[in-house]
């Protein structure tokens, strides 16, 4: 399994980003694909997750209504559409995948993933 995510750079607070995950050696039916990120200082935090081939939407509050996870299983693609965007969003961001036996909706934020991409920076100025 291989992701590489992109799509990060500076922004000012109330933009938009929009990160892409490119997916090889997953899919959905094998499990969930999604976004962490880690601030400077912080622990890595779950943001959103689609989980699995149900195409379930998980999603931390602190991104409700802001953010948008989509695949385009096509492309083999993941995105986080990223609104409305506040300093506190800087950080960066992994896309990430957990195998379908691994995952637990009820906490997906800490399911054990599978494999890790590389991140990519996203820096919200004030």
């Amino acid at each position: 399994v291989q992701l590489q995510a992109s799509g990060g750079g500076l922004v000012q607070a109330g933009g938009s980003l929009r990160l892409s995950c490119a997916v090889s050696g997953f899919t959905l039916d094998d499990g969930a694909i999604g976004w962490f990120r880690q601030a400077p200082g912080k622990e890595r935090e779950g943001v959103s997750f689609i989980g699995g081939s149900d195409g379930t939407i998980y999603e931390s509050p602190s991104v409700k209504g802001r953010f948008a996870i989509s695949a385009d299983s096509a492309k083999n693609m993941v995105y986080l559409q990223m609104n409305s965007l506040k300093p506190e969003d800087t950080a960066i961001y992994f896309c990430a995948t957990v195998r379908s036996s691994l995952f637990d909706g009820r906490s997906w934020w800490s399911s054990p993933v599978d494999t890790w991409g590389r991140g990519t920076l996203v820096t919200v100025s004030s």
